[in-house]
């Protein structure tokens, strides 16, 4: 069977790697806890290869074992973070860290986002990352364990707060 596990493996780890690497980044901002989150998922996966029976698609049993390993992480890890979680509805009632006049860069939009999505609840957190990692509804339904209908309400509430986070020439603060 290890053998049939490490095949499986390795052809996860070079199709799925690059999105395994970016969930590991948005589960946790310190670099060298990633590594070791991004290490205890490619593990998880290994491990669960010897399980694996094609109830699912292969794509869908990735997410989910990547998603519980990382939920285990974000549970291990709450009691030492100082930063507060959020959900999506409250992410709106957070005071705007910069003004819609300014320009920012890329890189810093990139960061202000990164933040942003590290600040959010690991449910929300999950369907946000899942939904830019290119899943359908009814994939994240799956891997989250939520309905389609609430996957769909969370990814437009979502992008909804991110334009108006993030949108550059809306006089909406100004009075």
């Amino acid at each position: 069977m290890a053998c049939k596990q490490d095949e499986i493996y390795s052809k996860v780890a070079t199709e799925f790697g690059p999105s395994m690497a970016r969930l590991a980044a948005a589960y946790e901002a310190d670099r060298t806890h990633q590594e070791d989150l991004l290490q205890d998922i490619q593990l998880a996966l290994w491990r669960s290869f010897a399980t694996f029976a094609n109830q699912c698609s292969l794509r869908t049993w990735v997410y989910r074992v990547a998603h519980n390993t990382a939920a285990t992480h974000v549970r291990r890890q709450r009691r030492v973070r100082l930063s507060q979680s959020v959900s999506l509805e409250e992410l709106d009632d957070l005071p705007r860290e910069f003004d819609g006049e300014r320009r920012v860069d890329e890189s810093e939009m990139l960061t202000r986002v990164h933040a942003l999505v590290q600040r959010l609840k690991p449910i929300d957190r999950d369907v946000l990352l899942l939904y830019l990692e290119g899943m359908e509804a009814a994939e994240i339904a799956e891997v989250v364990g939520i309905s389609r209908s609430n996957v769909a309400q969370k990814v437009h509430r979502a992008k909804k707060l991110l334009q108006l986070y993030f949108s550059s020439g809306d006089n909406h603060d100004q009075t």
